[in-house]
C-alpha cells in the first residue's frame, strides 16, 4: 500500500470509519483500581504484569511499519519487557474483534472518531494525566483526545491540510512569489489564472475533510469547541460553502473526482490540477511524480483569518491489558522528542510534541507550514455519532456545485442535534 492511500483514508474517509463496529466491542472496562485477571493494580491504577505486550497498528507501507517495529524492538531489549507489533489490514475491524472477544491488544492506534464510542463502553484505559511528557503535547491534540473532561489517551503523531502550489504551472501563467495568495479573493484570481483546457487551478477531494478548511477561514465549524452544541447551520459555514461553490461552477475549483483523480494528491500529481489542499502526508505520494514540483504554503486567510483542520491518532490503551504500567512506558518512550524526530524522518508524520517542533522544522524546512498551522487547527468532531453525520454530509458535498448550501448544512445540523448535547 502507497503512503498516500492510508494518509488520505484516515484525513478523509477515516472519518466514515465504521462506526457500528467500533461500537459492538465492549471491553471489561476494568476501573483504575482494578486489577486485570492476570495483573496486579500498579502506582497510578494501573495493572502490572510480567505479560508482554501487542500492539496493533494500522501501517501505511513498508516505512511505516519498519519504524514502529524498530523502536518497539528497541524498547524491549531496553525494558526487557516482551513486545509484538501487529499490522493490521483492517484496524477499525480488527481492533472490534478483539476487544468482542475479550482479547484486544494492550496498545493500537485510535482515531478520534472511535475515541467516544471505546470510551463509553468502558474499553480504554485513561492514562492520559499519567504521562510523564504531558504537557509537552500540543493542547489542541490534547483536546482532540479528552472525553467527558478526561485525557485518554497520547497523541502520537498529527497532520494539518495546507496549500500545495505546482511550482511548474505557477511559473508557466506568470506568478510569482509575491502572487501566493493569503486571502480568498487572492485564491480566486490565481485559480483563474492557472486554469487551462487541461488543468484546473485548485483540485480537492469532495469531502468536509478538504472543504471543512474553508469552513474554519470564515469561522465556522460543525461542532463548538466545547463539544456541547452543533453550529452547522451557522452564516460562517454559509458563507464558506457558498465560496467553494461559486468556484466549483466558474471551473477554477474542482474536486478531485470530477477531473478523473482519487484524490487530491493524484490530481496534482498528474497536473490535472496546478493547486491542491492536502496534508504532509502528500510529500510521499508525489515520489510516484519525479518531475512535479511542489511548493507548500499555508492556507489563505477567510473572513475569520487562518484556518484549517487537523487529523491525528492516539495510542489507545486497553481497560483490559494486564500490563498497562508496561504499556504506559512504552508509550513515553514512542511519543519522546527523538523518537517522534525519527518517526518523521522514516514516514513523515510531525510530532505531536512541541519541544520536536524546532528540530522538525530545521530538517524539514520546505514544510514548516505545516506545522505552523497546528496554531490555528481545528480538530474534527469527536462526538459519538459524529462519523456517520460527517459520513452524510460528505455525500452532500459531492453534489454542492448544483445544490443549495444553506439547505445542506440545515440538514447536517439537524443530524448533529440528535447526537450532540
Amino acid at each position: 500500500m502507497k503512503r498516500h492511500t492510508a494518509r488520505t483514508l484516515f484525513a478523509a474517509g477515516g472519518l466514515a470509519v465504521v462506526t457500528t463496529l467500533a461500537l459492538t466491542g465492549c471491553g471489561q472496562g476494568f476501573t483504575d483500581t482494578t486489577p486485570s485477571q492476570s495483573g496486579s493494580a500498579a502506582p497510578g491504577g494501573l495493572t502490572s504484569s510480567d505479560d508482554g505486550l501487542t500492539i496493533l497498528i494500522g501501517s501505511s507501507g513498508d516505512a511505516e511499519t519498519k519504524a514502529v517495529k524498530d523502536a518497539v524492538a528497541a524498547w524491549s531489549a531496553e525494558s526487557g519487557t516482551k513486545a509484538e507489533v501487529v499490522v493490521a489490514t483492517d484496524l477499525a475491524q480488527q481492533l472490534s474483534q478483539g476487544f468482542a472477544a475479550g482479547s484486544p491488544p494492550d496498545l493500537f492506534y485510535l482515531s478520534t472518531d472511535q475515541l467516544a464510542g471505546y470510551a463509553d463502553n468502558g474499553s480504554l484505559q485513561a492514562y492520559g494525566d499519567m504521562l510523564a511528557n504531558k504537557s509537552d503535547f500540543y493542547e489542541s491534540l490534547v483536546s482532540n483526545f479528552t472525553y467527558d473532561g478526561t485525557f485518554y489517551c497520547a497523541p502520537k503523531d498529527f497532520s494539518t491540510l495546507q496549500l500545495i502550489i505546482n511550482e511548474g504551472l505557477w511559473e508557466d501563467a506568470g506568478l510569482t512569489d509575491a502572487d501566493i495568495p493569503t486571502t480568498w479573493d487572492q485564491l480566486a484570481t490565481v485559480a483563474k489564472k492557472l486554469t487551462t483546457d487541461n488543468t484546473t487551478g485548485l483540485v480537492f477531494g469532495g469531502e468536509y475533510a478538504r472543504v471543512g478548511a474553508f469552513m474554519a477561514q470564515a469561522g465556522g465549524r460543525l461542532v463548538s469547541e466545547d463539544g456541547t452544541k452543533a453550529e452547522a447551520n451557522s452564516d460562517a459555514n454559509v458563507e464558506a460553502l457558498t465560496y467553494v461553490q461559486q468556484h466549483l461552477k466558474d471551473g477554477t475549483f474542482a474536486y478531485a473526482a470530477d477531473v478523473g483523480a482519487g484524490w487530491g494528491g493524484e490530481a496534482f500529481g498528474k497536473e490535472l490540477g496546478a493547486m491542491t489542499i492536502e496534508g504532509n502526508w502528500i510529500t510521499g505520494a508525489l515520489g510516484d511524480f519525479p518531475d512535479v514540483k511542489a511548493k507548500v504554503v499555508e492556507l489563505p486567510a477567510g473572513p475569520a483569518g487562518k484556518g484549517t483542520l487537523q487529523f491525528t491518532n492516539c495510542w489507545g490503551m486497553a481497560a483490559d491489558s494486564p500490563n498497562q504500567q508496561g504499556a504506559l512506558k512504552l508509550v513515553e518512550y514512542l511519543t519522546s522528542a527523538e523518537q517522534q524526530l525519527a518517526f518523521s524522518k522514516a514516514f513523515g508524520p510531525m510530532p505531536s510534541v512541541q519541544s520536536a517542533a524546532e528540530q522538525w522544522k530545521t530538517d524539514n524546512p520546505d514544510l514548516v507550514a505545516f506545522l505552523d498551522g497546528s496554531a490555528y487547527a481545528q480538530g474534527v468532531p469527536t462526538n459519538k455519532g459524529a462519523a456517520d453525520v460527517v459520513t452524510d454530509f460528505n455525500a452532500q458535498l459531492g453534489s454542492l456545485a448544483t445544490g443549495d448550501p444553506k439547505a445542506i448544512l440545515d440538514s447536517v445540523q439537524s443530524n448533529l442535534e440528535a447526537i450532540v448535547g
